[in-house]
């Protein structure tokens, strides 16, 4: 206890990293990944044992060690706190419109950058869009809601006092996506990835990140609108992305698509920020600040 009071962010990557890990063990060894262990059972679900199998160490990884981390450095008034940002739906119309809509269609735009997809492009089906609020509602409630009050919540104030928004950010991106590096041992990286998969992955979860952090803190620290935000994206590329690109590898194109995306949004963002990602100057240190209710586009 006194080295996780001490060590705060640290004992929270800790514990994030090695309570997910641990309780995919099974998932990885089981056939749904690895085969080494044909005994264990992976019951699925719509098709797939990720449910079952990953669910329970995304939930237990960052949400458990951001409460975990927080009771004890923090007591209930940090609770409150981190649980205020999970509440803080008073946003702007036009962050839901921006989420909802113009992150979608940049995410479909971004492969016309690849040459291969010339030609090639098919509208989407009427029942792959009546699907959409379904397939969004449920990777609200399942990934965004195991991840983003962990790595968003806690991790994201606590990286950017400590070491400015772009570097702290950055390295929350890479924490981030090599937390995800043991599920490409299963069916969740798809056939036959090889080291450039996860490598791409990682990448992209950068540039993504600055995304998130922008909107992050010009929102007043809105983390149901990042959960949405990562929602969509996943829905996007679940359920919409195979439709209109058909002749796409359906497994490592969209890393291709999301880095186009992702890339030239947070680079837009650095010039017209300055670097700040919408931070505002004189926000004092988390562990001494009081909740920030500010109107989103307080700061640049």
């Amino acid at each position: 206890m006194q080295i996780i009071r001490r060590y705060p962010v640290l004992s929270f990557f800790v514990l994030a990293f090695g309570l997910s890990w641990f309780f995919w063990t099974p998932y990885i060894l089981s056939d749904h990944g690895l085969g080494l262990e044909p005994d264990i059972h992976i019951p699925e679900i719509l098709g797939t044992g990720q449910l079952v199998g990953v669910l329970p160490g995304a939930y237990l990884g960052p949400l458990g060690a951001a409460f975990l981390v927080t009771a004890l450095t923090e007591g209930r008034a940090g609770l409150r706190h981190w649980a205020h940002r999970l509440k803080h739906w008073r946003v702007g119309w036009r962050w839901f419109f921006a989420v909802l809509l113009i992150v979608p269609v940049a995410i479909l735009l971004a492969p016309l950058a690849l040459p291969k997809t010339w030609g090639h492009i098919t509208m989407p089906s009427a029942m792959i869009l009546v699907a959409y609020l379904p397939m969004l509602a449920m990777q609200m409630i399942t990934t965004a809601a195991a991840e983003e009050p962990g790595w968003r919540d806690f991790a994201l104030p606590r990286m950017q006092d400590r070491f400015g928004p772009v570097l702290g950010t950055s390295l929350l991106g890479v924490l981030w996506g090599a937390w995800h590096l043991p599920l490409y041992l299963t069916e969740w990286g798809g056939p036959n990835p090889t080291w450039v998969d996860p490598t791409l992955f990682i990448i992209g979860c950068v540039p993504l990140s600055l995304v998130m952090t922008w909107v992050f803190n010009r929102s007043g620290q809105s983390v149901p609108l990042i959960m949405l935000l990562h929602a969509g994206i996943n829905s996007t590329y679940s359920l919409v992305w195979g439709e209109v690109y058909p002749t796409l590898d359906i497994a490592r194109d969209p890393l291709y698509g999301q880095l186009i995306a992702s890339v030239i949004a947070a680079a837009g963002i650095l010039v017209a920020t300055r670097g700040r990602l919408g931070l505002a100057a004189d926000r004092p240190a988390p562990e001494a600040a009081e909740p920030s209710y500010s109107r989103a586009g307080d700061s640049r």
